[in-house]
């Protein structure tokens, strides 16, 4: 599979690069958050939100909205589901990572599948502050190597459980949290709908 640049014209379907933000405090204090042979999702730390960047990254890039800041680490081979919200999430990349992600517009609505045959790999370098556009189909960075880790900036709730169940029609299918809508392989044993047609992607 061929990993191309955030810096590639390609990426601009999916997200872009965010510029002029001092994230080297942020970059430091996650170097002590566990990262672990599988992967662990933290959506907020309290430590980390108490950092001055927090107040910028709600105030500019999201423009007010409340907002909660965690990490993604760990390590990961596999493209397993794909996940998407109604809103924007920005990451900062803290070690090298590969983001294999996909475009809402190409799920197959009849029965809620996609295939994983449209799906690009893109590194993205330790450092980089992406934000990662609502439409685009993302889930679990993908190790370089070694074990990752990522900071993961969204509304906040996002993620946390439903308080009321879905009814099951059309997208309700795909809703296993707050803000989060999933598609599963069959072959990852992801609670959730099986909807991912074709290669479990390896890298």
């Amino acid at each position: 599979m061929k990993i191309q640049s955030i810096g590639d014209k390609a990426f601009s379907t999916y997200g872009k690069v965010i510029e002029g933000l001092d994230t080297s405090e942020l970059l430091k204090a996650m170097e002590g958050t566990p990262a672990p042979g599988e992967v662990v999702y933290v959506p907020s730390d309290p430590e980390l939100e108490k950092l001055p960047i927090f107040k910028q990254l709600q105030d500019s890039v999201y423009g007010g909205m409340p907002i909660q800041l965690g990490y993604c680490n760990g390590e990961n081979h596999k493209l397993n589901a794909l996940e998407y919200h109604r809103d924007s999430e920005v990451n900062l990349a803290c070690t090298d990572l590969i983001l294999l992600i996909g475009r809402q517009q190409d799920i197959d609505l009849k029965d809620f599948s996609y295939d994983t045959s449209l799906v690009e790999a893109f590194l993205v370098p330790a450092g980089s502050l992406i934000e990662v556009y609502a439409t685009t189909l993302h889930y679990a960075p993908v190790s370089t190597g070694g074990r990752f880790r990522c900071c993961v900036i969204l509304p906040r709730g996002t993620n946390e459980p439903l308080k009321t169940a879905p009814q099951g029609r059309g997208e309700d299918k795909l809703l296993t949290h707050v803000n989060k809508w999933l598609i599963a392989h069959p072959e990852a044993g992801i609670e959730g709908h099986q909807g991912l047609k074709g290669v479990n992607i390896t890298l």
